[in-house]
């Protein structure tokens, strides 16, 4: 069945809904329910196909199952591991889709304030994003210049203006901002860079949207406890895909 978003309270399912102003799904987003879960099938999101998914295991089998079924299998579905794992045992064509990874996100604004000297770039400052990420970072999803990048908050240095630090607000939408892009050059890493500009991302995403989230490998300790001290806690997910 296919009905609207609201009255979801999981950030994945809003996220994946890109709510318009209206508070409708964006364009080419589906949204499924059947009994006691709930699928959100959205195109080219964060640069993949994505079912976000939610609920009680029996009745998603069933849903993800007929949502697979309708809009083909480049849609990975992706929620709580557990889920995930129920219904690659399910679904016979189902497989992980790698290892697990951390759904984290805050409500909280003042959990994320930065500080002064962390601000939105304007275009040569994203230009000079882009060579940070050509160099340093060049498998990541949020580049500046890619579809649904909306924009760059850097952190340069104080003797020469070198950009040494950036954090984007990337497929962000209603009821749910995303930060993403977190990259420091690596000369001044261990120094707190990347937090600070983290900080102040999701600070305005919270007041713009009410919710900042954001995704990262659960191995990844470090950005991991970055990502805890502006104030974001996470839940372990996983995702799988169409072998």
């Amino acid at each position: 069945m296919i009905d609207g978003v609201y009255g979801e309270t999981d950030g994945h399912l809003i996220w994946a809904a890109q709510l318009r102003p209206d508070g409708s799904p964006a364009p080419g987003v589906r949204v499924y329910r059947h009994g006691l879960a709930t699928a959100v099938a959205s195109p080219g999101l964060s640069g993949r196909d994505r079912i976000a998914v939610a609920g009680e295991e029996a009745d998603a089998l069933i849903l993800v199952r007929d949502v697979l079924r309708e809009v083909g299998p480049t849609y990975r579905p992706f929620g709580e591991a557990g889920l995930i794992d129920g219904l690659v045992r399910g679904i016979p064509q189902l497989g992980h889709g790698g290892g697990p990874f951390l759904w984290m996100e805050t409500t909280v604004p003042h959990a994320a304030a930065g500080p002064e000297r962390v601000g939105w770039l304007d275009a040569p400052g994203e230009r000079a994003a882009g060579d940070l990420f050509a160099r340093h970072f060049p498998d990541s999803y949020a580049q500046p210049g890619r579809p649904g990048v909306r924009r760059w908050a850097g952190l340069r240095d104080e003797a020469d203006g070198r950009l040494l630090a950036v954090a984007a607000d990337a497929w962000s939408a209603g009821g749910c901002g995303f930060l993403a892009g977190v990259v420091t050059h690596p000369g001044a890493r261990g120094r707190g860079l990347g937090g600070e500009v983290s900080a102040f991302v999701v600070g305005e995403l919270v007041r713009d949207h009410g919710r900042a989230a954001l995704m990262v490998d659960a191995g990844n300790v470090g950005a991991v406890g970055v990502y805890e001290r502006v104030g974001m806690r996470g839940r372990v997910f996983g995702a799988a895909g169409v072998d």
